[in-house]
């Protein structure tokens, strides 16, 4: 008789403590795109929303109420742009980008509280939220692998 091992088990799951402590870390460094979208059609406040990319990905299109502050002008114009204390998230293309990341360290060095939006731009857009071009807001299709329609995550 063959048994078989679990690979997903070879290591194994973290105790409580260190689990709630893993997630939690998590939480506290990113929201995702849902997130923001709800708080953004809330009109929550205490935090902006940064735009880490080109001008030419902006131009493209971007979140509505993002600002634009591309990674490598934050040090020099996070003062000017974000008031101090204010909780930072930051967006770049998406999950397949690193510029989020960078964003998120150049603010952190700052000494400003600040969060990733993971899944970026491209989730934003995939999941069919506004997005603001020179033309307007527009919205665009919502991609069935992320956003199924009529289906809520609900999480």
């Amino acid at each position: 008789m063959t048994v078989l091992t679990s690979v997903v088990l070879q290591t194994p799951a973290a105790r409580r403590d260190a689990a709630v402590a893993h997630f939690a870390g998590r939480l506290s460094f990113e929201a995702d795109v849902s997130d923001v979208a709800a708080d953004i059609g809330a009109g929550a406040i205490g935090w902006v929303l940064i735009d880490s990319r080109s001008q030419e990905s902006w131009d493209q299109g971007h979140v509505p109420g993002a600002i634009h502050l591309p990674t490598r002008e934050i040090a020099a114009r996070a003062a000017s742009v974000v008031p101090e204390g204010v909780t930072v998230v930051t967006y770049c293309w998406g999950p397949g980008c690193n510029g989020a990341t960078k964003a998120a360290l150049e603010f952190a060095r700052l000494g400003y509280p600040v969060k990733e939006m993971i899944g970026g731009f491209e989730y934003w857009t995939r999941e069919g939220l506004p997005v603001q071009t020179a033309g307007g807001i527009e919205r665009r299709a919502t991609d069935p692998l992320t956003a199924p329609l009529g289906i809520a995550c609900a999480c």
